[in-house]
This record gives C-alpha cells, structure tokens and sequence, in this order.
C-alpha cells in the first residue's frame, strides 16, 4: 500500500525529500543560518515528538497482532534521548541558544498534528504509517545528501549521516514493513484515513523545510 500511494503522491512525496533546503545541503551552498534554524527548531520539535512516539509504542502493546513490533518501536524510543543530546551537543557548536528559542508557526502546526495522533481514538495502523512516514522523510533526505555527487560540507556531514546512514534507513524499512502489514488487515476507512495522514505529513514536513529557509 505505501508503495502504491508514494508513486499516487509522488509530487509531494518528491516535495518533501528533495526539498530546496535539503538540494542546498546536497550542493554545499547552503546558507548557515537557515542550517541553525532548522537545528533550532527540530530540537524543539523532537521534544514533542517523544510522546507520539511512546503512544505508538503503547498502541502496539494493545494492538498489534505481532510481537516483534513493539521491539522495533522500542529502538526508535531509545534511540530518541541519544537524538537530544545530540541536538544540544550541535546547538552548542553552532551557538543556537535552546533555552530561549520559541517554535514557529510551521512546527506549531506539525506538533500540535502529532498531538492529535496520540488520541486513544487513533488507531494503530495510523500511527505507525504516520510514525514512518515521518522518519522516511528524513532517512531520504539525508541520505540524499550523501549520495554519489554531493558536495555536503564537511561540517554538516555528522547531520546528514545521522538520518542518511544505512542503519536508519533498515529501522525505515522495518516502520515500513509494519505499516504495509497493518494496511493489509485494515478496513477501508482506516487505510484512507492513514493515506490522509501520510499526506499531511509530507505537507507538514514541506512546510518546516520552507520555514528553516525563511528569514526571521
């Protein structure tokens, strides 16, 4: 299914992976301050993101028919408090100061999205599709960035490695794995309902890669 709807909403799917931003990391002309933006502000946005993704894990426990889900969920959970000590570690490089930042509007939108998915209401299959979408994004992104013909500089080249490297990209294809096994066995209006979220956040990432390229 997620095969099916990436080759429906190919535009957007392109949109959001081979984003301005990202080709202007992939080239090396990126402009820094919109790299200390988006460092900025994905700090922030991975703080709200922890508890969607500790929801995905409990729906797991209480939905899913297949124990090894909740082993791959568990990874991305752990893996997410390494994921902050790495953004406070590269906002101090960068002199980008956490404790007085205030989000934009773009990652408002995107966090209070994720709130809503947290609901008891949603279901599992919805969550995790939207739980993979969200981390492909950044896996082909990144991944992009170090592809054969990237001219990345060398200082942003930890940043790319950390969502384009092959580890991350095999935990994707694990959310991926899952999400397609959960689409199968669901009803047609919790499938539409995930295609719909899968959307919304491939508009939602779009809009947080045009933020970090706004100026302020």
């Amino acid at each position: 299914m997620i095969e099916t709807w990436m080759k429906k909403h190919a535009p957007l799917y392109t949109a959001a992976t081979r984003h301005p931003f990202i080709l202007s990391i992939r080239d090396g002309s990126i402009d820094v301050s919109a790299f200390k933006r988006w460092l900025g502000q994905d700090y922030l946005f991975v703080r709200a993101f922890v508890p969607f993704v500790a929801s995905v894990l409990l729906k797991a426990c209480k939905e899913s028919d297949e124990g090894s889900d909740m082993e791959v969920i568990l990874g991305g959970v752990a893996s997410l408090n390494d994921e902050i000590s790495w953004f406070k570690a590269e906002a101090s490089k960068w002199n980008v100061p956490l404790t007085t930042l205030l989000p934009q509007k773009a990652n408002l939108d995107y966090c209070s999205f994720l709130e809503s998915l947290i609901s008891p209401e949603v279901e599992y299959t919805v969550a995790v599709t939207a739980f993979w979408a969200i981390e492909a994004v950044y896996q082909e992104s990144f991944a992009h960035c170090l592809q054969e013909g990237s001219k990345t500089r060398e200082d942003l080249k930890e940043t790319c490695e950390r969502w384009g490297n092959d580890g991350f990209g095999q935990y994707c294809k694990s959310l991926q794995s899952i999400a397609n096994r959960c689409l199968s066995k669901a009803p047609d209006d919790v499938v539409s309902r995930a295609e719909r979220v899968v959307l919304r956040v491939l508009e939602l990432e779009v809009e947080f890669w045009n933020m970090s390229l706004e100026e302020i």
